[in-house]
């Protein structure tokens, strides 16, 4: 049954209502005009509460016609001989279409109320589905299945501006994606009363991730934005947990990467130590040539496996945050002193130059741990320049910062390289098979300088030198002598 036809009976049904009433009086229970006047104002009272205004009118009319051709002389005729009557017919019809109105009012925002109820209990069902799910993909995937249970709409749609994707139900097109992009870019709503289609962006302090569409929806304004607000702090929450939840991976599987190396190193320590025992015995004895140069390899290969259980314990007690300098104020020279007389063997044939002020203030640093790191760095511009190229060891003050760098003339490092040299594990492309190493030794200098609080970084040009520095913590207090 359509709209109109259902108002037409209803207008019928208003006009019959009051035809009964007049009927009453003037058949069954005879009554003056006053009584009747009120009787059917109260039926005009209860059509404007039940069907609406127009149908409250038809009857206050027909009220208005009954009471003057029934019950005010002169009976039978619609014509008033008595003025007063004309007052009092005014007043009923007045009185009649002003009560119809409020009650009409009343009504609609009784109705209103109920709906802006039943709006918040369905928001509330909906932020209960949506502190369930898990990913991202699967809060996107409930939005849209939770919207049209909750709301019991036709069909929604969500887009995830961040992904680039669309999760409908079965709407057949009637929302474009081009639509959907339009309001996730711009932020301004788009609603077409006549389509029944609503689409709302989703965004969140200030941030824009995506648009949520409605069909023949009818909610408000107000719910819709409460909806859209809703949904933006869901889809963050599901993306926080994601994030957390990778985070607490990847923590957890360096955790575990670590206490392996740990491990393992602490189980090669010990026969490592034997070994070269052993083999340092055996060289202090007479030996032939051919004994003594096996036994003078298994020597250097035993001290190259011994710097690499040592580089690797260090990598573990870095990445297990155990790394604890015990710094005091250290005079950088002093440490440089220390590095060169501990590096003299290699450093043969090498012509270094020191540009150390004696004026440089104390240091305040771990001795042998910065120790460490300038031996890294001596090591690598070593091994990747040529031999007897020179090397230039420099120290200056950066406002409350000591800057060391160790420059070399060798080949450089490619520039697309320079931001991965610090990794572990990561070695040169040109240089993987021609130096060997394990890619450790960068990255435990830098986990030493910035457990120092400080920074370690390399400038270079290809094919004319590198120049690798750090920066550690200039000593504040006063020195004791």
């Amino acid at each position: 049954m359509n709209k109109a036809l259902r108002v037409a009976i209803r207008l019928v049904a208003s006009v019959a209502l009051v035809a009964a009433i007049i009927f009453v009086y003037l058949r069954i229970a005879p009554a003056n005009s006053v009584t009747v006047a009120l009787t059917l104002v109260l039926a005009i009272l209860g059509i404007a509460a039940r069907w609406g205004f127009a149908e409250s009118i038809a009857a206050s009319i027909a009220g208005v016609l009954g009471l003057d051709y029934f019950f005010i002389p002169p009976i039978g005729e619609f014509t008033v001989s008595d003025p007063e009557n004309w007052v009092a017919l005014a007043v009923f019809l007045i009185t009649a279409v002003t009560a119809s109105e409020l009650s009409v009012r009343a009504r609609r925002r009784a109705a209103e109320t109920i709906a802006r109820r039943q709006e918040v209990e369905r928001l509330y069902t909906l932020g209960q589905a949506l502190l369930l799910s898990g990913s991202v993909r699967t809060a996107a995937r409930d939005v849209v299945n939770s919207i049209i249970r909750t709301f019991e709409i036709p069909g929604a749609v969500f887009f995830n501006q961040l992904t680039d994707e669309f999760f409908r139900s079965d709407m057949r097109g009637a929302i474009s994606d081009e639509h959907l992009r339009q309001v996730a870019e711009t932020g301004e709503p788009l609603i077409d009363a006549n389509l029944q289609i609503a689409i709302v962006p989703i965004r969140l302090g200030g941030q824009s991730t995506g648009s949520l569409g409605f069909v023949g929806c009818t909610l408000s304004t107000a719910a819709l934005n409460a909806l859209a607000y809703l949904v933006a702090i869901g889809i963050e929450r599901a993306k926080t947990i994601e994030e957390t939840n990778r985070a607490e991976a990847a923590r957890q599987s360096e955790v575990l990467k670590a206490t392996l190396l740990d491990a393992l190193a602490h189980d090669l320590k010990t026969p490592l130590t034997s070994i070269k025992g052993a083999v340092t015995h055996l060289l202090a004895k007479p030996r032939d040539a051919e004994e003594l140069e096996l036994l003078t390899i298994a020597n250097e290969e035993a001290d190259r496996l011994n710097r690499l259980v040592v580089e690797v314990l260090e990598m573990a007690r870095i990445e297990a945050s155990k790394l604890h300098p015990d710094r005091a104020p250290h005079n950088i020279m002093d440490i440089v002193q220390a590095t060169l007389k501990a590096q003299e063997e290699s450093l043969k044939g090498r012509r270094i130059e020191l540009r150390v002020p004696a004026s440089l203030p104390a240091a305040d640093v771990d001795f042998e741990f910065i120790e460490q790191v300038l031996k890294q760095l001596l090591d690598n511009a070593i091994n990747y320049s040529p031999p007897g190229a020179p090397l230039i060891i420099s120290a200056e003050t950066e406002g409350e910062r000591i800057v060391v760098s160790v420059a070399d003339e060798g080949k450089g490092i490619p520039v697309d390289e320079q931001s991965r040299i610090f990794d572990k594990f990561y070695r040169g492309r040109a240089w993987r098979e021609k130096v060997l190493g394990t890619g450790l030794g960068l990255s435990i200098a830098k986990g030493i300088v910035e457990a120092h609080g400080g920074k370690i970084w390399v400038t270079s040009t290809p094919g004319k030198g590198s120049v690798f520095s750090f920066a550690v913590p200039k000593f504040k207090g006063e020195l004791v002598s």
